[in-house]
């Protein structure tokens, strides 16, 4: 049994971040895009009332934390322990809210501050690039230094950082250590992270013996209810992959289908003109034999045959012959 609780799970994430104040602090001034002017230096928990409604689902796959600092900017840190599609949506619009609720309170439009949205996901979802920090704000199409302040999404692809291979800022490499490298197996944490101070605060926080019977009862329930919904999920991928196949099978048959139709309607085609040439060639015969007949009859009555004599030989009429 290891020493420590894992972060990214809801009580332990809370406990870290939602009830000390400087260490969300120093997490947003690490993980955020913010200039050295722009750093977060004071915070307020929003109220439980304002913390966006989660359905069933959501309150065993997201652990939030939202707070404002002394400059009136919201912060919306979440830990998305699965992931769908559809998050990107959620995520977007729970920012939008957060930034339309200002409006509320009698700012004017050019006193909104902006809304950041920082969710670290438990899973890797952009499986086409490598980069795990994917940074999304409104940008000038041509004009890339040209930017609307307003909305700020940030999602960090836990399963994807590897702090050997980057060169990010050093509070930003120990926090994603913090939340990728302890769990329960952790017997020691390393040594970077027990020397800083803010993280080894965060891990001595994480100590098990910490914990309450009542809290370490929550604390495996929400892994619990994690692992179903994994499960859920992975059947679901199951049952839409043979769904698929089976769609991809039903095209391919039709496909198939559809070529052999179209074959063994080029074989009529192609009977019906060889039928046609074959008719054309009769008629083209039998007027060949007519005219034979003709010119034969005509060299018979020259020569003076009688017309009953060639009509009886060649095989024609009397109106023929003496039509000659």
């Amino acid at each position: 049994m290891g020493k420590y609780l894992d972060p990214r799970a809801d009580l332990t994430f809370k406990k870290v971040f939602g009830q000390h104040k400087h260490l969300v602090i120093s997490l947003l001034n690490a993980l955020l895009p913010l200039k050295d002017d722009e750093r977060v230096e004071s915070i307020e928990y929003w109220p439980a009332d304002q913390i966006p409604e989660r359905t069933e689902a959501e309150k065993y796959s997201i652990v939030d934390v939202c707070c404002k600092d002394n400059k009136q900017r919201e912060f919306i840190v979440e830990m998305q322990m699965t992931w769908t599609e559809s998050f990107k949506k959620r995520v977007l619009l729970n920012a939008s809210k957060a930034y339309v609720a200002q409006t509320n309170k009698g700012m004017k439009y050019k006193n909104l501050q902006p809304v950041y949205a920082l969710n670290f996901v438990n899973a890797a979802f952009m499986k086409d690039v490598d980069d795990y920090y994917h940074y999304y704000h409104l940008v000038h199409d041509k004009y890339t230094d040209k930017v609307i302040d307003g909305l700020h999404l940030i999602f960090v692809e836990l399963p994807k950082f590897k702090p050997q291979t980057i060169n990010e800022r050093k509070m930003q490499v120990l926090w994603l250590r913090f939340l990728t490298e302890i769990d329960e197996n952790t017997r020691e944490a390393p040594a970077e992270l027990l020397e800083n101070t803010e993280v080894n605060e965060a891990l001595e926080i994480l100590e098990r013996a910490a914990f309450t019977d009542a809290e370490m009862r929550a604390y495996d329930k929400f892994w619990d209810r994690v692992s179903t919904m994994r499960t859920l999920e992975s059947d679901w991928e199951d049952k839409i992959k043979e769904a698929k196949d089976k769609l991809n099978e039903m095209k391919a048959k039709a496909e198939e289908a559809k070529a052999k139709a179209e074959e063994a309607e080029a074989k009529v085609e192609e009977a019906e003109a060889k039928a046609e040439e074959a008719e054309a060639k009769a008629e083209e015969a039998k007027a060949k034999l007519k005219q034979d007949k003709l010119d034969a009859a005509l060299r018979m009555k020259v020569k003076g045959y009688p017309v009953e004599d060639i009509a009886e030989i060649i095989g024609l009429t009397a109106q023929e012959i003496e039509g000659l």
